[in-house]
């Protein structure tokens, strides 16, 4: 396994920021300081990050969270403010995969595997999320349905085509690969119809079903197989 696969598997940090902690000389491998995040440690390898030994890596752990809002979606907050890891079990450092605004509902994701979370959210891997929008200036017409469906034209480019389905009259159901910033208010903004409530219904193969708002579970064996198999062969 390369070393940086290694140490985000360990729960270190993500794989980028691991290799960025190896780059900068921190690590070493057997006593002998390692700059490469390409090189190849085993099992039988004493790993350790400023002299700290580095365990081996460990039971990968997921969890489902029902976002509130007003909650941010990362693993600190300078400002205070609650955030989704403070609302599940922290027995080991936990990462959210992507992000919800803070106004935004719905499903999110939390690991200790940094490499999962990073190939789960990175747009190589094109892993699906679907949303329910409530939107303004009601009906949703074909126009802009197909508007969506086709791709937008934002300031850093065209959006990839989404799969977009019209709930009811100020509904809709819109599923993308992508992750780039407020895409879906961004999307719906662009065809006249601004957002007034976003909730993630699914992530890849998850879907948030009867969670209840701000409850979270473990997800099971089975569960864990098929979010692996959404990003295998990418």
């Amino acid at each position: 396994m390369r070393l940086a696969k290694y140490l985000a598997s360990a729960g270190i940090a993500s794989r980028r920021a691991s290799e960025e902690i190896v780059r900068a000389g921190r690590v070493t491998v057997d006593g002998v300081t390692v700059a490469d995040p390409a090189r190849d440690v085993g099992p039988a390898d004493a790993v350790a990050i400023d002299g700290r030994p580095v365990s081996p890596a460990h039971e990968r752990v997921v969890y489902a969270l029902n976002k509130p809002a007003g909650v941010v979606s990362t693993a600190r907050d300078p400002q205070g403010r609650p955030t989704v890891v403070t609302m599940v079990p922290q027995t080991e450092r936990l990462y959210p995969v992507g992000r919800l605004d803070i106004d935004t509902t719905g499903l999110i994701l939390l690991t200790n595997e940094g490499d999962l979370a990073h190939r789960l959210t990175h747009p190589s891997f094109e892993v699906e999320k679907t949303y329910r929008a409530v939107v303004g200036g009601p009906p949703v017409h074909e126009a802009a349905l197909r508007a969506l469906r086709d791709g937008i034209e934002l300031e850093e480019g065209r959006t990839a085509p989404a799969r977009v389905e019209r709930v009811s009259a100020d509904t809709l159901e819109i599923t993308i690969h992508e992750g780039r910033k407020r895409q879906v208010k961004r999307m719906c903004e662009a065809v006249g119809h601004p957002v007034k409530q976003l909730e993630r219904i699914a992530f890849g193969p998850l879907e948030l079903a009867d969670l209840p708002r701000g409850r979270w579970r473990k997800l099971s064996r089975e569960e864990g197989e098929r979010l692996t198999a959404a990003i295998a062969g990418r």
